[in-house]
């Protein structure tokens, strides 16, 4: 996957933009876990292929493609899996617009779908206002082609920010900034070359799509602004629509807003990390997404096999948080705004996790080092304050050995349980202490040390 804080052109020389100075808020920093809520017009096909890329040819992968959110795009490659079960199922000559009357979403509860997010422990959610599609889903001035008009005949956005600000979470905004297949006439995408090669960067789309992010930061006041896939190249310079004047008005409105790394100009706020693992603590927050499963979007193709578990996704998290990152998992609603039966087992197992062992998530910053997994069980590590959280990734090994920081320490503090007396260190091992019995069998098993 790309890392788009690298791609910050066109370049101005001394007549660049002067962009905003905002770092990253401690808000953001301390929640460590939102929830992507990718729903869309892709929802009513809800379907990619499955296969991960294994046995794809690279120039066939777009043609393949797993993320059933880009359905808009593999539907128009000659040959590709999607066009034919499409032209199957919907009739030759029906076009991934014309699914948008399809889309019945009556029975939509805004307030039941955040819920469920805040109970897996999501301080943050930010939903698709409008992909790549074009589509939007709130009652924009822009287009027509929105779901106040057509198809669900309902502002999703304006319900789902109105419940995820009574839930007490942070509520945030994806845009895909400088894609829009409606209001384009580019072939379809088949490489990451065609990624940036077929996309508007006139100024006319500039200012379009900055009606739109205006109009999502003027009624919806988000927290967090996700930007896709950079911004059109005529929007970078010192027009009132350009990126820097966009961010400019948008932290005057909200001074503790966020932003993401994928505008393409040289200012960002956290990176983000697509289906990427990340070897060590990074200095710069960043965070991880993925989807519960290979795609964002829903993919009623996709089985237990293609899907996080919910001690997969316990872990995952651990990892993200001790390396200094947040985690932007994402939950891919079906077309009527259901969570499917897979999906919501994952969360709530994680959230029934993080009830007893938010401690070591919520608020912490990296200890010394991500981990340990040369010394005994595999440990990741997060600080909050004078305790250094070890969590054991595998606590069915019984033991949990005590780094060499940890040598003047006799007891740790077992969240969910009870103190234990540490092992003193021998000529022949470390110090030890053993994992509680009923704590063995669960996802990650957690330690507090208090240190000084």
């Amino acid at each position: 996957m790309l890392n788009f804080e690298t791609r910050t052109g066109p370049k101005f020389g001394a007549d660049a933009p002067i962009y905003p100075t905002q770092g990253v808020p401690d808000w953001y920093r301390d929640a460590k876990l939102g929830f992507f809520v990718h729903w869309g017009l892709y929802s009513v096909p809800a379907w990619g292929t499955t296969h991960g890329e294994d046995g794809i040819p690279v120039e066939d992968a777009y043609g393949h493609h797993q993320y059933a959110e880009w359905y808009g795009n593999t539907v128009r490659i000659d040959g590709s899996p999607t066009k034919e079960r499409h032209e199957r199922l919907y009739g030759v000559g029906t076009s991934y617009e014309d699914l948008a009357d399809l889309w019945d979403a009556r029975d939509f509860n805004a307030t039941s779908l955040v819920g469920n997010l805040v109970d897996a422990g999501a301080k943050y959610v930010i939903p698709t206002t409008k992909h790549h599609e074009g589509f939007c889903l709130w009652d924009t001035r822009t287009t027509g082609f929105n779901s106040v008009r057509r198809g669900p005949r309902r502002d999703l956005i304006g319900e789902i920010s109105e419940a995820t600000r009574a839930a007490g979470a942070k509520f945030g905004v994806y845009f895909s900034g400088a894609i829009d297949w409606h209001v384009s006439n580019f072939p379809a995408i088949e490489s990451d070359t065609d990624l940036f090669r077929f996309r508007r960067n006139d100024a006319n789309f500039a200012e379009y799509s900055a009606a739109q992010l205006e109009e999502l930061i003027e009624r919806f006041s988000p927290d967090v602004l996700w930007n896709d896939i950079d911004w059109p190249d005529g929007g970078k310079a010192h027009d009132e629509y350009g990126v820097a004047g966009l961010l400019a008005r948008y932290f005057e409105k909200i001074p503790d807003g966020v932003v993401n790394d994928r505008w393409g100009v040289p200012y960002h706020g956290f990176l983000t990390r697509e289906y990427r693992h990340v070897d060590g603590i990074m200095d710069t927050p960043w965070e991880s997404t993925r989807g519960l499963g290979f795609s964002f979007g829903y993919n009623q193709d996709e089985g237990p096999e293609h899907t996080l578990s919910g001690d997969a996704l316990t872990r995952h998290l651990v990892d993200v948080v001790s390396k200094n990152g947040n985690l932007l998992i994402n939950v891919g609603p079906r077309a009527d705004g259901s969570i499917p039966e897979l999906q919501l087992q994952s969360m709530q197992a994680l959230g029934q996790w993080m009830r007893t062992n938010g401690d070591a998530i919520y608020g912490t910053r990296p200890w010394l080092r991500a981990g340990d997994s040369t010394i005994g069980a595999p440990v990741s590590y997060t600080r909050s304050g004078n305790t250094v959280f070890a969590l054991v990734t595998d606590p069915s090994a019984g033991i949990l050995t005590l780094a060499d920081e940890f040598e003047a320490i006799s007891r740790v503090q077992w969240l969910g349980a009870e103190a234990q007396d540490v092992s003193a260190a021998t000529a022949s091992a470390r110090a030890s202490v053993a994992i509680p019995g009923h704590l063995r069998g669960a996802a990650v098993a957690v330690a507090a040390i208090e240190v000084a």
